[in-house]
């Protein structure tokens, strides 16, 4: 998470005229907030809360002798939601609370002297991530820090000191706020209309090296029969690598954008200049620090977690969708602890595309969908020539030597997902790491009107003793 500003709480001899004012006011169980502040240290808020007079000793013990043999209790942290929350005090003999800050600083009173009215108690809280009672993520601010950022209160965190706050821009907006979404003006209602609609994301923290977009919701119209995004586009500028421009279906996919070492900020534009169509678009904006562990290795466009997963390529579709043309990028599965392989099978298509032909599935589809007959898999440079995926070393059994003395493929492309030539389709087994798969298409899909790319189901496989 990043937080822009933090500041120091500062409370001095205002304090006598704080305890006037809590005298007249009546205050809810005791307590009131009368300041809410970002906090020392990055990515944290404190809440200032008053004391009243009920909750303070009483006069009697103004004058009494001070004692220094106080018990001093710091309450621990507590885990909370999505975030860490605080609550820092501190109590006297009497066992009541005493400031913990510099209250003491030249007016010649102890911290511990129980003569000195107990006004506060700072309560501080992470800026961590929270989930809306919308259902949307944001961030814990305090509720005046939201509406100076610019977002929107929807529900409680930390305990209820802390509000989520949602950031939501649209066309032509800018952020530096982690956790924003990009919509189209309307939405939720479709949009219909055409142009050019952008977000300028600047980087929240210096330490920030990635952005991930998560394609909450995403559909915009088709290619053109050749694969190519000609009405409408979604383009990424500003990224250290490429990014391939995208159009379709790419609802619950993502990216993972590599950005540079400096505030250069990076540029999300969906243009739109096709015929009437019902476009809708919500993508989810987080920055990724350089140390943190949910990190994308660079280079990986798309980058999956744990044991097993479905990786597709974008605008897949059993039913409407349509392999694109130029698309050239990596998509990554993090090597999990213990595990020293992967295999993969075509997802389960419940649409055949011609049950005649061998069942013919649509979720392997780089070449041949426009033919009668199905092709079947095809593997190695020469026969894989335009559109191909790339799994270093598959075999269909996990063996490096394949049936007939060939040696493990690394291109496989066809409309059948085997490691060999064949009309049937076999689970692709890699145990070479890191766990990859690089894409491939050429820029006309004209003949392959038909193909809609590829979706695959993937298991980590264990280590064995020889492994």
């Amino acid at each position: 998470m990043c937080s822009s500003n933090n500041f120091s709480v500062k409370v001095a001899l205002i304090s006598i005229l704080v305890v006037c004012f809590v005298d007249i006011v009546s205050l809810v169980n005791g307590d009131a907030v009368i300041e809410t502040v970002p906090a020392v240290g990055l990515d944290s808020s404190e809440v200032i809360l008053v004391r009243s007079k009920r909750q303070l000793p009483f006069l009697s013990n103004w004058w009494s002798t001070p004692s220094y043999k106080s018990n001093k209790i710091e309450s621990s942290v507590q885990s909370y939601g999505n975030g860490n929350y605080h609550g820092k005090h501190r109590h006297n003999s009497h066992g009541h609370a005493n400031r913990t800050s510099g209250l003491s600083a030249g007016t010649g009173v102890s911290e511990r002297d129980p003569r000195f009215l107990s006004l506060f108690t700072i309560i501080k809280f992470d800026n961590s991530a929270c989930l809306s009672a919308s259902g949307d993520n944001g961030t814990c601010y305090p509720a005046a820090e939201c509406n100076k950022r610019g977002g929107a209160a929807n529900g409680k965190c930390a305990q209820g000191y802390g509000t989520c706050c949602v950031f939501s821009k649209s066309c032509g907006a800018s952020t530096n706020q982690n956790c924003t979404y990009f919509t189209h003006n309307g939405y939720p209602s479709s949009y219909d209309g055409t142009g050019s609609c952008q977000l300028t994301v600047y980087k929240c923290s210096p330490e920030v090296c990635q952005i991930k977009l998560e394609f909450d919701s995403f559909n915009i119209a088709q290619p053109s029969p050749n694969g190519v995004c000609n009405n409408d586009q979604f383009i990424v500028s500003g990224s250290t690598t490429a990014v391939p421009i995208v159009c379709g279906v790419n609802t619950g996919n993502h990216m993972y954008i590599d950005v540079g070492v400096d505030n250069s900020p990076i540029t999300l534009s969906v243009i739109t200049s096709g015929p009437t169509y019902s476009r809708s678009w919500k993508v989810k904006v987080t920055q990724i620090r350089c140390t943190e562990l949910g990190r994308a290795p660079e280079g990986c466009l798309q980058y999956y977690k744990g044991v097993s997963g479905v990786i597709r390529s974008y605008n897949f579709d059993f039913t409407a969708g349509q392999q694109l043309s130029n698309q050239d990028y990596t998509a990554c599965i993090r090597v999990e602890r213990n595990f020293c392989g992967i295999r993969y099978t075509a997802c389960n298509d419940n649409v055949q595309f011609n049950q005649q032909a061998n069942q013919r599935t649509r979720a392997f589809s780089l070449n041949g969908q426009n033919a009668q007959t199905q092709i079947g898999a095809m593997v190695g440079a020469t026969s894989c020539v335009a559109d191909w995926i790339t799994i270093p070393c598959a075999t269909n059994s996990g063996r490096v030597t394949q049936q007939g003395g060939a040696i493990c493929q690394d291109r496989i492309c066809g409309d059948t997902f085997n490691s060999e030539v064949s009309m049937q389709q076999m689970p692709v087994y890699s145990y070479a790491k890191p766990f990859r798969i690089h894409y491939h298409t050429d820029g006309n899909e004209t003949n392959d009107m038909g193909n809609r790319g590829y979706c695959l189901n993937y298991i980590q496989q264990p280590c064995t003793p020889q492994q």
